[in-house]
């Protein structure tokens, strides 16, 4: 299987590493040196202004973006003409971009809430990493819908990914979380 930024990977629900049971990441960027992602589906009860103290006070969410560098901050939003040096992901998607526009943006509500999404940390794996994940099978591959991102609640997005994969993964989605209920 091909990755490419825009892919998803959908945890199986057997993974049991804690870092990434039932999460989706979004590959932001994959080539040869590597791959890096951010898990969509794993937010935290923090505010960006609480982080970032200059930020405007927003309800815009947080979320563990993996178990890299957690003290590093990264963002995706769906305003990817409104700011500079931003990386389109995927159609709607976009990474990063010039954080000081964002945060006047957003303080004079050009850009709201519900357009970007703000990540500690990333996911990342090394060259030739995530493949060979891939063939153990501890991930689902599948593209992404920007409405994952900005539509979906976190708390249902893995079963909601694979419901829509239809399929054997309508069954996978109904798996209980509690190993003692499997």
């Amino acid at each position: 299987m091909n990755i490419n930024a825009g892919n998803i990977l959908i945890a199986e629900p057997f993974l049991l590493d804690p870092n990434f049971k039932r999460s989706v990441i979004l590959i932001c960027e994959h080539h040869e040196f590597g791959t890096t992602g951010l898990m969509l589906n794993k937010p935290i009860e923090v505010r960006i202004h609480e982080i970032v103290p200059e930020f405007p006070e927003s309800d815009a969410q947080v979320y563990i973006g993996g178990p890299v560098e957690t003290d590093r901050l990264h963002f995706l939003h769906n305003v990817g003409h409104m700011l500079d040096d931003t990386l389109e992901v995927s159609p709607g998607i976009f990474w990063g971009g010039d954080f000081e526009k964002l945060q006047f943006l957003m303080e004079n509500g050009v850009i709201k809430d519900n357009n970007v999404k703000f990540f500690l940390g990333y996911s990342g794996w090394s060259e030739g990493q995530l493949e060979d994940e891939l063939k153990e099978q501890s991930w689902i591959v599948d593209e992404v819908d920007p409405n994952y991102l900005f539509k979906i609640k976190p708390v249902v997005l893995w079963q909601t990914v694979l419901h829509n994969k239809g399929d054997r993964y309508t069954v996978i989605a109904q798996i209980p979380d509690t190993e003692s209920l499997n």
